[in-house]
């Protein structure tokens, strides 16, 4: 063997090596943003959100900000469970969607609070003919104030100025989802 054929495998095992050495970074990496970005509760996530026509990773983006994925969780403003929710909205959509009664508790079961919660959402979207943006900024800051928002030109009607959200906590929870929602859609490799 030459001295030239030698410096090339050399090189060619450094390379080798180098990038099995990435790959395994990047698997790393991958696992440890899908424990950031966990996909939980997908067994009611997935089929409530294609039944009432929802982005699933948007819910995902949702459920991490509002409780972290704990069921558990109740607010400052008696918001419960998974998409903390409150009782009187989750009362009125469990009369549209169920047809039924709900009890409080009934919102610190998983099916059930993410089944109201993405009925909720997709009213939200319809309701804004399908803009994410003021569909979050109703699910955190009520209709009432994002329909104002906009009849009065705070915002506009496209929620292309978000950054124009006057209740700074709104503001922050709609960049902070549609952030983590990009980061959903990349880790799980969604995007086109």
């Amino acid at each position: 063997m030459t001295k030239k054929t030698i410096k090339i495998l050399i090189i060619a095992v450094f390379l080798l090596s180098a990038y099995f050495i990435l790959f395994k970074i990047v698997k790393i990496q991958d696992k440890i943003l899908k424990e950031i970005y966990p996909t939980r509760y997908s067994e009611y996530v997935e089929p409530y959100a294609k039944e009432n026509n929802v982005d699933p990773y948007m819910i995902y983006a949702i459920i991490k900000a509002e409780s972290n994925f704990n069921p558990n969780v109740t607010s400052e403003s008696n918001a419960i469970g998974l998409m903390q929710l409150l009782e009187e909205t989750a009362e009125e959509i469990s009369n549209v969607v169920e047809n039924k009664e709900m009890q409080t508790e009934d919102l610190y079961s998983p099916e059930v609070n993410i089944r109201l919660g993405i009925s909720y959402y997709a009213y939200l979207l319809k309701h804004y003919k399908g803009n994410n943006v003021l569909a979050l900024a109703a699910y955190n800051a009520g209709m009432g104030n994002v329909d104002t928002w906009v009849q009065t030109g705070t915002i506009k009607e496209d929620g292309s100025d978000i950054e124009n959200i006057p209740y700074q906590e709104t503001n922050n929870y709609v960049r902070k989802i549609l952030r983590d929602y990009q980061y959903y859609l990349k880790l799980y490799d969604v995007m086109s």
